[in-house]
């Protein structure tokens, strides 16, 4: 084989591993999303059987451990607004949607309506 054959092999192989490492990263970025989504869901559902529990117990649980919830899944990195839900958030910047979702609760929380304007 001559060399100019052995190095268009060569492009060929690398272009296919590199398609190959490409494909590998979207199926792992993928599984980290469905990932936080599936710990977000899970989060969601222990208080809502927490809440159940409680209800049944006689007990009232009060909003601000959902407050907490959210506010912990928000401050480690991860979105918990609609528009880009249990994707991951730049640590460095806030999200004005998520923010808006954790003022309205804690307003909510203390009997406060949360009027919006357009």
């Amino acid at each position: 084989m001559d060399p100019y054959s052995e190095l268009r092999q060569v492009r060929q192989n690398l272009e296919a591993m590199s398609k190959m490492v490409a494909g590998l990263e979207n199926d792992i970025l993928d599984t980290l999303k469905e990932n936080t989504e599936l710990k977000m869901e899970n989060q969601l559902l222990r208080e809502k059987l927490d809440k159940l529990t409680a209800e049944k117990a006689g007990k009232e649980v009060k909003s601000q451990s959902g407050l907490a919830s959210l506010r912990k899944i928000y401050e480690s990195g991860y979105h918990i607004c609609n528009m880009y839900y249990g994707t991951h958030r730049d640590p460095s910047s806030d999200c004005m949607f998520c923010l808006d979702i954790l003022d309205n609760f804690k307003h909510k929380g203390k009997g406060v309506g949360h009027a919006s304007t357009k």
